[in-house]
């Protein structure tokens, strides 16, 4: 019994954007090897630099779960890139301050990230870059800002080692 795959009728968006997402994810990981970093502890240390935040909001700003953000925080203190402070706004509560080492290696990591942003945009003809960008935003700010609940959870792929 031979079946007929049905006719796609609009782009597979779900293709699309998972795979050039994950290979974005590989190019900046790459790139940020050159000053011995990764992805995360950028996002992390970048965030927390811009307010004053706790591992709670870093976490949810970083798309982390808890026992990652507290391991991330960890290694980030081993490092001497970061440190658990007391709140000025919660004497309970505990924010991640960026130390000036923190800070430093934010600044290159910015610079390599941009640089691999601006590849990919490149990778563009010049009169479709805004457009895909303003495109991009609208759907990330607008019907894509947030999940929707569904009965069986959406696990997010992870690469797996060998």
């Amino acid at each position: 019994m031979t079946t007929s795959v049905p006719t796609r009728t609009v782009a597979d968006l779900s293709y699309l954007l998972s795979h050039t997402s994950y290979v974005l994810a590989t190019r900046l990981a790459a790139a940020l090897t050159e000053i011995g970093t990764t992805p995360r502890v950028h996002c992390v240390l970048y965030h927390a630099m811009e307010a004053e935040r706790t591992q709670i909001e870093l976490a949810e700003l970083s798309d982390l779960d808890k026992t990652t953000m507290v391991v991330t925080v960890d290694e980030l203190e081993r490092a001497g890139l970061a440190e658990r402070r007391p709140s000025s706004r919660d004497r309970r509560a505990r924010i991640i301050h960026v130390t000036p080492e923190g800070e430093r290696l934010v600044a290159r990591a910015t610079e390599i990230a941009d640089r691999v942003h601006r590849e990919v945009l490149d990778s563009l003809p010049e009169e479709q870059r805004e457009v895909f960008l303003s495109a991009l935003t609208r759907l990330a700010e607008g019907y894509l800002a947030t999940p929707v609940e569904t009965p069986t959870p959406v696990r997010r792929s992870r690469q797996r080692r060998n």
